[in-house]
């Protein structure tokens, strides 16, 4: 089965012009033979690297500005906003895993979350999950998920699961994944560098399945002059903000392609997703090689909405 993973930037926080990218991106991959398309983390309608290049306090309002406008472009799925994604998928008969910024429509209809989509070749939205913790400063930008979308599902390449960037450092939220029959485990993550990719090839071995890092490949001159105060943000035009890193390992350990850095395009892989089970044979973190007569494991997967109307 041939995998692309996308490293390419969006159009920075204009989510019209990225969902046309992104379809365009989908059906070069799928006419390459791709049947498993993976996106990197919150990449419609771009990461919002700004929350570490603004000061908390005195930069707040170029922070609220920027936000507004992130906000603005983000994914409402009360509004069927992955509508144009899943059509590409059945279009192109593949299977999408999506990392993309999602409006929260049903409730406040103001907070966003970081959330994972994982769309099936039919279209059907398989999983959703929003990131459980958002990382230091990203916190000023997103809401807290919940457990209901640690999920590992069934999909046309097989069972698909996804963790987002530092969630994958934490070992309670993997071992909810490896408990669930995982073939393919997907990382959308703003992480790069030795130790992320460390971290990606210690899952493989941990998990005892294929494990896919990816971030966006970004410069500074990739993003439009028009972004409020994109002077200030991205002053070196020749800035790689981020180098990107895709990769791809295989069950067990060891790399299969990539890392894919400082160059845009699309990391390809072949993997064959029956490796996944058979590499468990030797240590498999949730069957054989679990005690649990000594360790237990409970996970909360029900929707916590802050409110409930009867």
């Amino acid at each position: 089965m041939k995998v692309a993973i996308i490293q390419e930037p969006p159009v920075y926080l204009n989510l019209e012009a990225s969902m046309i990218c992104a379809v365009s991106l989908i059906e070069k991959a799928a006419s390459e033979g791709a049947k498993l398309v993976v996106f990197p983390e919150a990449w419609f309608p771009g990461y919002p690297t700004f929350c570490w290049r603004l000061a908390p306090g005195s930069d707040m309002g170029k922070t609220d500005e920027l936000f507004a406008l992130l906000q603005a472009n983000s994914i409402d799925l009360s509004r069927d906003g992955l509508a144009p994604l899943q059509a590409a998928a059945v279009e192109n008969e593949v299977v999408l895993v999506v990392g993309y910024q999602e409006l929260d429509g049903d409730v406040s209809g103001s907070t966003i979350f970081n959330s994972c989509a994982i769309i099936d070749a039919d279209g059907r939205i398989a999983n959703n999950h929003r990131k459980l913790m958002p990382t230091n400063p990203e916190r000023m930008i997103w809401g807290f998920g919940d457990g209901s979308g640690l999920n590992v599902v069934d999909t046309a390449v097989g069972r698909i699961g996804a963790l987002i960037c530092w969630e994958n450092y934490m070992p309670l939220a993997r071992y909810a994944l490896y408990a669930q029959n995982i073939d393919i485990y997907v990382a959308p993550t703003w992480d790069t560098g030795e130790t992320w990719l460390a971290t990606m090839q210690h899952i493989a071995r941990e998990g005892g399945c294929w494990v896919i890092g990816c971030a966006t490949a970004l410069e500074a001159s990739d993003i439009p002059a028009d972004i409020p105060h994109a002077d200030i943000l991205f002053p070196n035009k020749d800035e790689w903000v981020n180098p990107g890193d895709a990769v791809v390992y295989k069950p067990f350990g060891g790399v299969v392609a990539g890392p894919m850095r400082r160059e845009k395009g699309m990391l390809w892989a072949e993997i064959d997703v029956s490796e996944a089970r058979a590499s468990r044979r030797k240590f498999d973190v949730c069957g054989h090689y679990a005690r649990p007569d000594v360790f237990s494991l409970s996970v909360d997967r029900r929707k916590m909405p802050p409110v409930s109307f009867s």
